[in-house]
């Protein structure tokens, strides 16, 4: 069966961001929902956890109060198979590779068939760190979503682009998420030198905020990721559930819109 991340890329592809479980998963699931809607082509769904190194304030807070809240893997793996019947964009895992190991690896494999997930980033898990867990992903038409950043040397690119499956994640700097300096100033070389070693789309993330940036760079990019401004959006209008969804399809909207 092909996955369904391999359809995604027939036009600029909008792939926002959010929490699981914030503010909590019943509203994580309709958030998921107003996202397509609004223009998004797939989404990725945060796993909360203790020690995010990789994330900025706003996602950190947003982690928290999931994990206040007794957001754990189970239970997003159990939302988004209710929801699985509801959309028809691919929905991605991210998360940190601690929560994984807590769970079981073969038991997320098979809990993920369930639940429609069509691919997994791990952050704190280069390829090379787990080859057998990589592998596993593949031959359950899992795609294990690698990173590169502006300081990757050739060799690492070159390696990645062996293994790289559905899209390649282009770190647009060295920070955190939310970094209103990204992204990297000479984006086009940036991403030349990708390209000639990985022969996926690369979609970029890391400081991204709205239309006009998502503009600038998908001049480059095949697809943008956007988390801590819709994030943002999301904690602003909390305990109002009607207008933040209102929100946060406005806001993905203009993004596609500027995208188009």
């Amino acid at each position: 069966m092909k996955n369904k991340i391999s359809g995604v890329f027939s036009r600029k592809a909008l792939i926002p961001y959010i929490s699981g479980g914030d503010p909590d998963l019943d509203t994580t699931a309709e958030l998921i929902i107003n996202l397509e809607k609004g223009g998004a082509d797939m989404v990725e769904v945060g796993i909360p956890f203790s020690d995010p190194l990789a994330d900025g304030p706003v996602i950190q807070a947003a982690g928290q109060r999931a994990l206040e809240n007794g957001t754990s893997l189970i239970k997003i793996l159990r939302m988004l198979e209710e929801l699985n019947k509801d959309i028809n964009i691919p929905v991605l895992l991210m998360g940190y590779y601690n929560s994984i190991l807590s769970y079981g690896t073969d038991r997320f494999i098979m809990d993920r068939l369930k639940s429609g997930v069509s691919g997994v980033i791990i952050p704190d898990l280069p390829f090379d760190q787990d080859e057998d867990f990589y592998r596993a992903l593949l031959d359950n038409n899992l795609y294990g979503i690698l990173m590169v950043t502006p300081l990757s040397p050739e060799g690492r690119l070159a390696e990645t682009g062996k293994r790289a499956r559905g899209f390649t994640y282009c770190v647009s700097l060295l920070g955190i998420t939310g970094d209103s300096r990204g992204p990297v100033a000479d984006l086009e070389n940036y991403t030349k030198e990708v390209r000639k070693y990985i022969k996926t789309p690369l979609a970029l993330g890391f400081g991204i905020d709205g239309p006009q940036k998502a503009r600038e760079v998908s001049k480059f990019v095949d697809g943008v990721i956007i988390g801590s401004a819709l994030i943002q959006i999301i904690n602003n209008y909390h305990g109002e559930q009607k207008e933040m969804l209102e929100r946060v399809q406005e806001f993905i909207s203009s993004i596609r819109c500027a995208l188009n």
